[in-house]
């Protein structure tokens, strides 16, 4: 595992189409802001159970709905 130390407002790149910004840290919190294609799943570690009993093929829509659920 690569272990990096960022600040706020600075980015890490992975690979060619998905970009990690640093939005804010608070106390022992951070808040990411991801830029991924469509087509890439981002999916809370803690959601995996909960994606395993969804067709694949809907996955990406649900993790859309649940990002404009939570903004």
């Amino acid at each position: 595992m690569l272990v990096l130390s960022r600040k706020e407002n600075e980015r890490i790149r992975l690979g060619d189409s998905i970009v990690l910004t640093i939005v804010r840290v608070s106390g022992d919190k951070v808040r990411l802001g991801i830029q991924a294609p469509p087509d890439v799943l981002v999916l809370r570690d803690e959601l995996e159970t909960f994606a395993a009993t969804i067709p694949a093929s809907a996955l990406p829509a649900v993790a859309m709905d649940a990002a404009r659920a939570v903004a």
